[in-house]
């Protein structure tokens, strides 16, 4: 097996979250730890002292309640001040945090609190618990907001956490072992048997710990950030970032939904570090369009780099920052990596589907079915109940079987896929639907998502759903070297899309691999109906289900649908389409 390891020695690691909250507010006891906006929309920050004791209260005060060292809580409410200090509060006395999608509806929710036998709940406020039975097993629910609701007499306000302990009547325990688990993460592709990521004091601290080695974040650093903290890229990897080296956290008001709003809160803000996934980055550049004033307000804030996950940023995109002088770094990793596993290298041309080279203290290799294979501190312990995912996530010398494909090249590792997303056609060929995907999704500009498949048919085919915001304001100034022209109707949007899907599939080498036909679905991916999930990634087996009738249509049934649909049939010799109901 060819495998992958660090030039980096990983050094010393802090040894749990306790120590490492008692080492910051010595050092950065009056810097500005954290920042958000009141009501009146004014960005208000708390000092790493306030902070500090706000969390020794909470501490404190859980104690005196009857939270105990091991016992859960799940933390059901969006991003806020209030939910990170909890968090850190009860990592900190010994305690596992268990944080849930804001807005998951009533049988999601359910349905994992009850999984992670937490006994223990924080919401937000009213609108999580309206998304609440009363034959919960829950000892104490505390909100963020002042709410009543009398079917739970043991609704609590979270004030009562912040209530001033006696002086010196420090609840942190630094002498939790490493190896406790603080974090139960469910994974962002929990739709069925939920798959509950458990987390150690040192999956987390380790990756800052070879973090601070490859990167320079400092305490005068300001992230601006959106990315939700149920999940494992904005609530482990930026959040950690931000606290471990002291450098000052904003809370970005729209969370990632509004690109104007971003692109006021980053006037405001003027960040040095941006994570982000490409859909957010191309909506902000797409803003800088608009004016010269724009463009320079987001390349010329002070930006030293941006950070890319979840997918890769297209190559146009990167090069606008790089021609900047605007590091662009990329990385890859799963929740069950905490998340980082590997980042490329800034100094080296960036490659299509090259995620660089591991952290120190991570070794990467490719087994003989070409899947990805980790060990290092930032491994999960396992699966919280489910025999059935723990079965053969680790191999017998104790690798993580990541259920990614991919390569080992000179510039470090190269993804190629999911392993469950490969499929084979009827004749045996095996068909990567990524690779269409994406290069649907980059040549044409109108294109929000796109989902090739064809398992046991004779070749591939795509469901493509447009980007109605886009459709809705055009961009007339796109020329046709960046994309397809600007389409005005559905019947233009399929002339466009046809061009589109030849130049895709020109870019895949084997011919087999080619679509022969699409669906235009003027239907919106969504949380609401599982086809996306809560990191906004398509869900695509769900998509699959969900539009089977006119996958069947495109491999050559007839079958009624209730939406309108533009099919696309591409031949060698002559581009067929249609319109069909």
């Amino acid at each position: 097996m060819k495998q992958l390891d660090s030039a980096h020695k990983l050094g010393d690691i802090i040894p749990n979250i306790a120590t490492l909250l008692n080492q910051n507010v010595k050092r950065f006891e009056n810097k500005i730890v954290y920042q958000e906006k009141n009501k009146a929309g004014i960005y208000e920050g708390i000092a790493w002292k306030d902070f500090y004791n706000n969390i020794q209260n909470i501490a404190y005060n859980l104690h005196l309640a009857g939270f105990q060292k091991g016992e859960k809580i799940v933390v059901f409410s969006r991003n806020c001040l209030e939910m990170l200090q909890l968090e850190l509060a009860v990592m900190a006395y010994g305690g596992i945090v268990v944080p849930i999608f804001a807005n998951f509806k009533k049988d999601t929710a359910e349905l994992l609190i009850n999984h992670s036998q937490a006994t223990w709940l924080a919401v937000q406020g009213e609108t999580q618990l309206v998304n609440l039975g009363t034959d919960l097993k829950l000892k104490n629910i505390y909100s963020f907001t002042e709410v009543k609701d009398e079917r739970f007499p043991n609704l609590k306000s979270f004030n009562e956490l912040l209530v001033q302990r006696p002086e010196n009547s420090s609840i942190f325990d630094d002498t939790i072992i490493p190896e406790t688990i603080c974090l139960n993460m469910y994974t962002s592709g929990t739709m069925g048997v939920p798959k509950c990521v458990q987390l150690m004091h040192k999956n987390i601290l380790s990756q800052q710990a070879a973090l601070s080695i490859v990167w320079d974040v400092t305490p005068d650093d300001r992230f601006l950030s959106y990315l939700p903290w149920h999940h494992s890229f904005g609530g482990i990897f930026e959040l950690f970032t931000a606290l471990y080296n002291g450098a000052t956290f904003y809370l970005e008001s729209s969370y990632g939904r509004d690109a104007n709003q971003i692109f006021e809160n980053w006037k405001l803000v003027k960040p040095t570090i941006f994570f982000s996934v490409p859909k957010v980055y191309q909506s902000l550049y797409d803003l800088t369009r608009e004016s010269k004033e724009a463009e320079d307000i987001f390349f010329n804030s002070g930006l030293k780099f941006i950070f890319t996950a979840a997918a890769a940023l297209p190559e146009k995109l990167s090069n606008e920052f790089e021609k900047r002088g605007i590091t662009v770094i990329e990385g890859w990793g799963l929740t069950e990596t905490s998340p980082c596993c590997t980042l490329t290298d800034p100094k080296l041309k960036r490659e299509t589907g090259v995620v660089g080279k591991p952290i120190p203290g991570v070794s990467v290799r490719i087994a003989d079915d070409e899947e990805i294979q980790v060990k290092g501190p930032n491994i999960m312990v396992n699966y919280f109940d489910n025999d059935e995912a723990n079965k053969n996530v680790f191999t017998e010398d104790g690798w993580y079987r990541t259920g990614d494909v991919g390569e080992i090249t000179e510039n470090g590792l190269k993804l190629i896929s999911r392993k469950d997303r490969i499929f084979k056609l009827s004749n045996g060929e095996k068909v990567i639907p990524t690779d269409l995907e994406k290069a649907i999704e980059l040549k044409c500009h109108y294109v929000q998502y796109a989902v090739v498949s064809g398992s046991g048919e004779e070749h591939p085919v795509a469901l493509i759903f447009p980007n109605k915001k886009l459709l809705e304001r055009p961009d007339y100034e796109l020329s046709p070297e960046e994309g397809c022209f600007c389409p005005r109707s559905l019947n233009e949007l399929g002339r466009c899309l046809t061009g589109c899907l030849h130049l895709a599939n020109e870019s895949i080498g084997q011919k087999f691999a080619k679509v022969k036909s699409a669906a235009i679905i003027l239907d919106e991916l969504s949380l609401d109906n599982n086809t996306l999930t809560p990191s906004m990634k398509v869900a695509p087996k769900n998509v699959v289900e969900r539009y089977k009738k006119h996958l069947l249509n495109l491999f050559g049934e007839n079958v009624p649908v209730d939406e309108e649909v533009y099919i696309i049939e591409l031949e060698p010799n002559k581009l067929n389409t249609k319109c069909t109901k």
